[in-house]
């Protein structure tokens, strides 16, 4: 029940950026304990990735859904310079655009929302774009997953 609330959770945080993940799987791993982190994460990856896959595809007009393509124009118009910049650099060397992608799906700078767009924008290829992001997110949220246990250890060892 863990793994499938996760995949979708991971898809509904990926389309409205009010609900965070993150917070949702630290959560989840406390009540949970060790059982099933692993599949957690990787379920909130493939959600995530599905739910970045509709900004990406409504960039790229595949998807013809006013409130996402409204969205979608948002950060266009927040980061216009820079994804005009990028833009450029992406029609010169492809494989900057993945690494731009992998980058902000690992980190979230500059803003995987933003990034998805850039990606349908600039035509990358779909199964490249889902393995960057899948991937990327799968090993973020192992972090996530396994930080509160991790913590728990550590201050076990710390004196006092």
């Amino acid at each position: 029940m863990e793994v499938l609330t996760a995949l979708a959770a991971g898809a509904v945080a990926a389309l409205l950026p009010v609900l965070n993940i993150e917070v949702y799987l630290v959560g989840a791993a406390v009540l949970v304990g060790d059982t099933g982190l692993v599949a957690m994460a990787l379920a909130a990856a493939v959600g995530q990735t599905a739910g970045k896959l509709a900004h990406y595809g409504a960039a790229r007009g595949a998807l013809d859904i006013p409130w996402l393509k409204r969205r979608t124009e948002r950060p266009k118009r927040a980061w216009a310079g820079r994804v005009e910049g990028w833009r450029r650099k992406a029609e010169d060397r492809p494989w900057w655009a993945v690494g731009l992608l992998a980058v902000s799906s690992l980190v979230s700078v500059p803003p995987l929302m933003v990034v998805c767009v850039f990606a349908g924008t600039v035509r990358m290829r779909v199964d490249v774009f889902c393995a960057v992001t899948a991937s990327t997110r799968f090993a973020r949220f192992l972090v996530v997953v396994f930080a509160p246990g991790a913590l728990t250890w550590f201050y076990g060892l710390w004196p006092g």
